[in-house]
């Protein structure tokens, strides 16, 4: 297969994206859909979901969105197979739904450590074993999750989002290793802070917004945008040779 040089052969591509209405998802979505792909966006948010669809469709009127919450099993099988039929097949999963509960370590309940770790990594690997299985009747795909830089470093009041985003750095490689043999790249990404809903009220803490800048090479939180570069790399067939690998999208924190 000839490569490309370009993300050109994203345009007809199905990408499935969880957490799509907002920030980093809602951003990935419209790259995606300004590439031509037909994406499939998943949240609990309608009025949210029901805008960015309005946007993707600018692009492309093949985009749409699934109402879903991923916190039950169910539903996340269902998803995979609503999009499975809606596009013929999944090319790209995003896995991007994730959650952070900021509490200190001895102040974090069992409900607290199980909500973190459900959605930030049971449901991502039962969404890609759901999606997997549509993959591999279509010689294969591929899947990328969004981790973060706290699965390389330490910080406070992250336990529990530190010990999901660490596990899925090690999902990543193990689903790497396993499905390769059915042309499955597996890849995740890990950003820094990036400006988004979830981190805003967290950013607007001059005191915080301060120490994290200082941890930051280029003295500032990301942009959503940012993420861009690194997903829709890893989307196309640049990346064919990539599997089980973790881009860092930090602004150099674990640099230091």
């Amino acid at each position: 297969m000839t490569m490309t040089v370009d993300f050109s052969d994203l345009k007809g591509k199905s990408v499935l994206i969880t957490g799509g209405s907002k920030g980093i998802g809602r951003s990935m979505a419209l790259a995606f859909a300004g590439n031509g792909s037909d994406v499939m966006i998943v949240g609990r948010d309608e009025k949210a979901l029901a805008e960015v669809k309005a946007e993707m469709n600018r692009f492309n009127a093949k985009c749409d969105y699934i109402r879903a919450d991923l916190s039950r099993m169910d539903e996340v099988r269902l998803v995979a197979d609503l999009t499975a039929e809606r596009f013929g097949k999944i090319d790209v999963l995003v896995n991007n739904a994730g959650i952070n509960i900021a509490k200190p370590a001895f102040e974090v309940t069992e409900e607290d450590w199980d909500r973190v770790l459900d959605l930030n990594l049971k449901t991502v690997f039962f969404l890609s074993q759901a999606v997997a299985g549509h993959m591999v009747k279509t010689d294969g795909g591929k899947i990328i999750n969004i981790a973060s830089q706290m699965a390389f470093v330490g910080y406070y009041n992250r336990a529990a989002y530190c010990s999901s985003k660490g596990g899925l750095v090690q999902l990543t490689k193990a689903l790497a290793v396993e499905w390769a043999g059915h042309r499955i790249n597996v890849n995740a990404v890990a950003p820094t802070f990036v400006e988004t809903e979830m981190t805003s009220k967290m950013l607007e803490d001059r005191a915080f917004r301060e120490e994290v800048n200082s941890r930051i090479l280029f003295g500032r939180p990301a942009k959503p945008d940012d993420m861009n570069g690194a997903v829709l790399f890893l989307a196309s067939s640049l990346s064919d040779y990539v599997t089980g690998d973790t881009i860092k999208v930090d602004g150099g924190w674990t640099a230091i």
